[in-house]
């Protein structure tokens, strides 16, 4: 009897870690766009070596300061992707993670880190020629945080035709007022290397209107945004609040569906591990058919 225990438990054990998903960290690709080396990490599902599929793809963006290993070790992004594709809540993805840097997402406006036009042009298509993706707008999503979740809504609003689903998580979103009020010293470390290094009212540029997402969402073509789905959260004790509501009450005005969120939480990494499984849920279900 005991050794018939043993076994079943084993059995167990080896059931659990099959299951389990393989994690990749800091791969590199050679960007001509940004004449450098860029590393991005893949969470791949449990039968991804062992099957002939290809696979929908979650974009995951990291925040200010991380890098492409942000979500593999604070995140605990392959732990949480296991247990929520093995319960059947969210079906089996690829998760890629790329180092942005402190580039926003974006194109600087000194046209010296062209972030945006690398992703869009060179990171994608790398993705989908060396991993068997689902290479088309159904079965790609992206989501971030922080920094990353502005990321996001650049991504998911300037270039519609590519993601189904996007997933802010506390996003990084200002309001004009606190754009224009932000301390010298914080702008110029924060947003001087996307924008430029300006003073109160001279900072809302025109470059940063372009890449600014409530001037995104009001200058907006309805029915563009209308082609993506969008999941936003953010914690009430956030300092990024305001810019986060301001934004859900412009989604309103537009007529633009969208979920928001606002739970118990500040802008911390206790707060994106649990919003990460309805992330994956969310685009989950934006891929299933």
């Amino acid at each position: 009897m005991r050794s018939i225990f043993i076994i079943l438990l084993s059995a167990a054990a080896l059931t659990a870690f099959s299951q389990q998903g393989i994690l990749k960290e800091s791969l590199t690709v050679k960007s001509s766009i940004l004449g450098t080396n860029v590393e991005y990490s893949v969470y791949l599902p449990s039968d991804y070596n062992v099957s002939n599929r290809h696979y929908p793809v979650l974009y995951l963006l990291h925040g200010y300061t991380d890098d492409e290993i942000g979500w593999t070790q604070f995140g605990e992004v392959d732990r949480i992707a296991d247990r929520t594709i093995n319960s059947g809540e969210a079906p089996p993805m690829i998760i890629v993670m790329p180092d942005a840097g402190v580039s926003w997402y974006i194109n600087s406006a000194d046209g010296k880190v062209r972030w945006e036009d690398f992703f869009i042009q060179e990171f994608i298509p790398h993705i989908d020629a060396g991993l068997r993706t689902r290479p088309t707008k159904e079965f790609r999503a992206v989501a971030g945080l922080s920094m990353g979740g502005h990321g996001t809504l650049i991504m998911a609003m300037k270039h519609p035709d590519l993601f189904t689903a996007a997933a802010p998580l506390s996003a990084g979103i200002f309001t004009e007022k606190e754009l224009i009020s932000l301390p010298d010293d914080t702008w110029k470390n924060v947003f001087g290397p996307p924008y430029g290094e300006h003073t109160g009212e001279a900072r809302l540029t025109d470059h940063l209107r372009q890449n600014w997402i409530l001037s995104i969402v009001e200058n907006a073509n309805a029915d563009e945004l209308k082609k993506v789905k969008y999941y936003i959260d953010c914690g009430d004790g956030d300092f990024l609040i305001k810019g986060n509501m301001e934004l859900h009450a412009l989604l309103i005005d537009k007529g633009v569906p969208h979920e928001f969120r606002v739970r118990d939480g500040i802008h911390n990494w206790d707060y994106w591990r649990t919003a990460l499984p309805e992330v994956l849920k969310f685009v989950g279900d934006s891929f299933r058919r």
